[in-house]
Parts: C-alpha cells; structure tokens; sequence
C-alpha cells in the first residue's frame, strides 16, 4: 500500500520595485535569489509588487488569486537597519514623508477607511526570528512597519486575511540595504544572498510552525 503524500506548504513571496531613485530594491532582488533553488517541504512562489500606494495591495490580491498560497511573506526595504526585522503589526495609516512610485504623499489617510486599528501578523515572528539567527544572520523583532507603501502592503494583507482569506496566515519582513546601494553613505547593510538565505529561513519556519516561541522580544522605544 503506498502512503499518502504531503503536498508541500505553498509560500508566496512578495518584493518591491525600486524607488526613491534607487537602481535595485534589496527586497525583490532577495526574493527572486530565495526561490531560485527548492526548498524541503515548501513549494515557493515570487511576485513584485509596485512601490504605489494601492496598486501594490492590487498587485498582491492578484497574486494571491494566481498562487493561491498557504502563507505569504511581503518583504520590503528598510534602509538604515542594520538586521532583518520580522514586523508584528500593521496600522491603519498612510502617512508619507516622500513620494511613492506614482507621486502619491498621503498624508494621515486610513488604508481602509472603518477598518481596525491595526492588526498582527498571523506568523510565527519569534520563531522566524529565531531560524534567522540560528542561521548565523542578524534578525529581530520589530514593532513598526512604518507609513509608507510596506505598511499598506502589510495592513492590506493583514485585512485580506482577516475578511476574505481566513485560512490564508501572512506578515511582512523588512531587510536591509544591499552593499552597492551604501557605496557613498555610511549606513548597515547585508549582501543579497545573506537576506536571501534569511528569507528561505523565514519561509520554512512560517511553512512549519504554528505556534510560535514564548521569549522576550520586546522593545522600550
């Protein structure tokens, strides 16, 4: 008698097209590296996403559609921080201090308009956290996405889940900038294959784990 077979979790990846005049976006380019080779047990999927202000969660929805994932990790830049940072919680604001790829600065704007507050990530943060480092690979928590177009992404996955796909579990992941876009300015970076190894972590753990760790995490400030 043959055993019945696993189908493997499928785990969509989302990066962002370059902006604020940058040539390349950490994020995607990380993204396209990470599901570049198979992974035990996890089918991965890669989508880019425009940096505009509803059209990227456009762009999501529609991916999702095609995929039809099991968990979706959107991943963004963060320039200026130094690690990669698994974010907690998505709130309900648009508030921009620069352009968006369309040349959009809303300004105190819900995302959606009634909708909660805010809303956490239904993955397993520290756990992911946790893989991370357990890989040699500087990560933690982090407790804000932001204002820009990567917390829309977040809240609008985040509410996706919460009133059409309850099954669907997602969060979002911030990464560092890549060396060659910190030539000029003294800020942290990580090498594309490190944030993409990070994000292959982060996806088998969220693929795997359900119940996250109980550890200290949290911030002051």
């Amino acid at each position: 008698m043959t055993a019945p077979t696993t189908e493997p979790t499928r785990v969509l990846l989302t990066g962002f097209e370059p902006f604020g005049g940058e040539s390349l976006n950490p994020s995607w380019e990380a993204v396209r590296a990470a599901v570049a080779a198979p992974l035990d047990g996890v089918e991965l999927h890669a989508a880019e996403l425009p940096c505009v202000y509803g059209g990227s969660v456009t762009a999501l929805r529609a991916a999702i559609a095609e995929v039809r994932p099991d968990v979706v990790v959107c991943v963004g830049q963060a320039g200026g921080r130094p690690d990669i940072t698994v974010e907690r919680v998505a709130v309900n604001v648009d508030d921009a201090r620069m352009p968006d790829g369309a040349g959009a600065e809303p300004v105190d704007e819900p995302i959606v308009p009634g909708g909660p507050a805010a809303y956490f990530a239904t993955l397993p943060i520290k756990a992911c956290v946790a893989a991370v480092r357990a890989a040699g690979l500087p990560a933690s928590v982090s407790n804000t996405a932001g204002s820009f177009v990567c917390n829309h992404v977040f809240y609008g996955l985040a509410h996706l889940i919460a009133t059409e796909l309850p099954e669907l579990r997602g969060g979002f992941v911030h990464v560092p900038y890549a060396p060659e876009q910190v030539t000029d300015r003294a800020q942290p970076s990580l090498p594309i294959a490190a944030i993409a190894a990070a994000l292959r972590e982060v996806a088998a753990t969220a693929a795997r784990t359900r119940t996250d760790l109980r550890v200290a995490e949290g911030a002051t400030h």
